[in-house]
């Protein structure tokens, strides 16, 4: 999909996607999907929180589409980085792109398992621990290939780079889900 993401973007402004989704509108779907099926898990807390405090299920969609909207951000960043190619739309929308078809399974599986941890009497706990990891692990395998693969290092630096970038994706994607979540309880205590 990386790939393909790459060729699309080859193409006239017209052309492209055609006969697919494009890669944001991809992630933004994905996110969608595991937000219902989060309403549909038991849960210790009341599912509908989130959407009250921020208030609209929309406005849900849109934090979680930029909270994971950063990890596609942080890897394409870096790969420009490392190329050492000055930082434009134009020279992110590629990378980025490529990025998010692969942070799409990434959020599903891993919001799916952090949904689990919350299950009540601590039923999901297990499943919730083979989720993330597999989520993690699933990532963390597509990222190195890709960075060996586009910048021509070998899998040990190419490992090094994505544990740099990951851990400042998520540095910054829990800085905004905090600001995020501070946001709709100041809007939600104003509103009362």
């Amino acid at each position: 999909m990386m790939r393909y993401a790459d060729t699309e973007l080859a193409d006239r402004p017209e052309d492209q996607y055609e006969d697919t989704l494009s890669p944001p509108l991809f992630l933004l779907i994905t996110l969608l999907l595991s937000q219902g099926l989060s309403g549909q898990l038991p849960s210790v807390f009341d599912p509908n929180e989130a959407t009250r405090q921020l208030g609209s299920g929309s406005n849900l969609l849109i934090a979680r589409g930029v909270i994971f909207g950063v990890y596609p951000l942080s890897m394409a960043v870096t790969l420009l980085r490392w190329k050492q190619v000055r930082i434009t739309r134009d020279t992110l929308r590629p990378p980025f792109f490529s990025q998010c078809y692969v942070a799409a399974p990434f959020a599903f599986i891993l919001v799916l398992g952090i949904d689990f941890f919350s299950m009540p009497q601590e039923k999901g706990i297990l499943p919730g621990i083979i989720a993330v990891a597999v989520a993690l692990g699933w990532y963390a395998q597509a990222q190195i290939r890709w960075f060996t693969r586009d910048l021509e290092i070998s899998a040990i630096k190419a490992t090094i780079t994505f544990i740099g970038a990951f851990m400042i994706a998520t540095v910054a994607a829990l800085s905004v889900a905090v600001m995020i979540n501070l946001d709709a309880q100041s809007f939600a205590s104003g509103a009362r």
